[in-house]
């Protein structure tokens, strides 16, 4: 006989996990509309993640120095960061604060096409991005954006955030239910494929978004975010379904940017005419 999870675990049980949890605005919504409020946890400690993350990154930064793999082309690495120094005084518009973070900027040496932000402000771009791809300084200020639109919005927050309530709710309903092993293996899957990648996905749409507006007020054509990701595809080849992906499909996200750089346009063009 199948047992229904909504009456066999008492109601209190459940309330309890929802109590730790608090909703917050970690930006503006700017002239794109990110407004979501967000669900995080007060067992996970904002202060320490940031700490965390600021510790993370001087490791990453120390073992490529190490390797001589640091920012080893003076010319790329002075273009990443000019791109950086016209994007981050833009960040006032979603969040004062951010302007004062301690942002440091560092190009890997790597293969891998990749770039991230971690909170406050620590960003490293991949020189693989921008060798593979032939990258623009338009798409390059597309990718930052992207990358500091997380950082913005504390997506790692979040993210610890959920993490740290799915594993005290399984916990819970696993000792109300006396569940096997793999019974709460199961459940673990079940709650990444209906809550964790449908909310990776959100978050993802949230820094497209926001990202091609810090673009527009830097000076950088937001439109370039449609020609990055025709230039991701090509090199990517097939992806898996959306629906069992952490971004959203290359379809989907470039019809959406093309809907949010025609909205932030006239910020394009109101940075070109102050240059």
């Amino acid at each position: 006989m199948a047992i229904s999870l909504a009456r066999a675990v008492p109601v209190w049980l459940l309330c309890g996990v929802a109590v730790a949890c608090a909703t917050v605005q970690t930006t503006a919504p700017g002239a794109v509309g990110v407004d979501r409020k967000q669900t995080v946890s007060p067992l996970v400690n904002r202060d320490a993640l940031n700490k965390q993350a600021a510790s993370q990154y001087r490791q990453v930064v120390n073992t490529a120095e190490q390797k001589k793999a640091l920012n080893v082309d003076h010319v790329q690495t002075e273009r990443v960061r000019r791109i950086a120094a016209r994007l981050t005084p833009t960040v006032a518009a979603f969040r004062p604060d951010a302007v004062g973070w301690h942002w440091e900027v560092n190009v890997l040496t790597s293969k891998e096409v990749n770039a991230w932000c971690m909170p406050g402000g620590k960003i490293a771009v991949y020189s693989g991005l921008i060798d593979q791809l032939k990258i623009t300084d338009d798409e390059l200020a597309a990718v930052m954006g992207h990358e500091i639109a997380h950082a913005l919005r504390e997506h790692a927050w979040e993210r610890a955030s959920q993490a740290m309530n799915a594993q005290i709710g399984l916990t819970v309903i696993g000792i109300a239910l006396g569940a096997s092993g793999s019974t709460m293996d199961m459940a673990g899957m079940a709650y990444q494929a209906m809550f964790a990648l449908p909310n990776s996905r959100e978050q993802e749409t949230e820094a497209d978004r926001i990202g091609v507006e810090l673009a527009a007020r830097a000076g950088y054509d937001p439109r370039a975010a449609i020609s990055l990701w025709d230039k991701m595809g090509r090199l990517s080849g097939n992806s898996q379904p959306q629906w069992l992906s952490t971004h959203p499909s290359q379809a989907s996200r470039q019809k959406d940017l093309a809907v949010y750089s025609e909205k932030v346009m006239p910020l394009y063009q109101q940075a070109i005419e102050r240059r």
